[in-house]
């Protein structure tokens, strides 16, 4: 089963280059199958895009965005995409405009409309100290979620293998 991991975030935005770093590290964990890809997106999320229409059954996504939670809590979600056929034609030129795509659910959605997005979508997300700040610095506590991140990816690859 062929699985994609990504991951996405700003690296000049402080705790947002979790997802990055996250991908980083993966990419040299030896409990790396050879049908799992990983990949750092940024903020190029048609990249990812791209990337999927080499045809994927399922995809893990790192990204650091703010729940309100405690700085470095993590979450294993499944996303929520909009309905864009429910959008009315400016709405949709509107959510798709960005070329981009720096905002996942927007790569994701595009993905989905273009009939390349794996059924089963996995996000696990990092809650930022500050989601704005300026830095080349992470967080101390998001810096130590990395590698918990990268083990919730390793569990949700083990469930897939079952």
């Amino acid at each position: 089963m062929p699985v994609l991991v990504a991951g996405v975030g700003n690296e000049l935005k402080g705790d947002d280059a979790f997802g990055v770093k996250a991908a980083a590290q993966m990419k040299l964990d030896p409990r790396l199958s050879e049908t799992v890809v990983v990949q750092e997106t940024g903020i190029g999320g048609i990249h990812l895009v791209q990337e999927l229409m080499r045809g994927y059954d399922a995809l893990i996504l790192f990204d650091a965005f703010d729940r309100g939670g405690k700085v470095g809590q993590l979450w294993l979600l499944e996303p929520e995409l909009p309905d864009v056929d429910s959008f009315s034609d400016e709405e949709k030129r509107n959510f798709f405009a960005d070329v981009h795509y720096a905002t996942p659910v927007r790569a994701m959605t595009l993905a989905s409309a273009v009939g390349v997005l794996p059924t089963l979508v996995r996000i696990i997300g990092c809650q930022p100290s500050d989601p704005d700040a300026f830095d080349t610095k992470m967080h101390k506590d998001v810096e130590v979620a990395v590698p918990r991140a990268i083990d919730m990816a390793f569990e949700v690859l083990s469930s897939l293998e079952t």
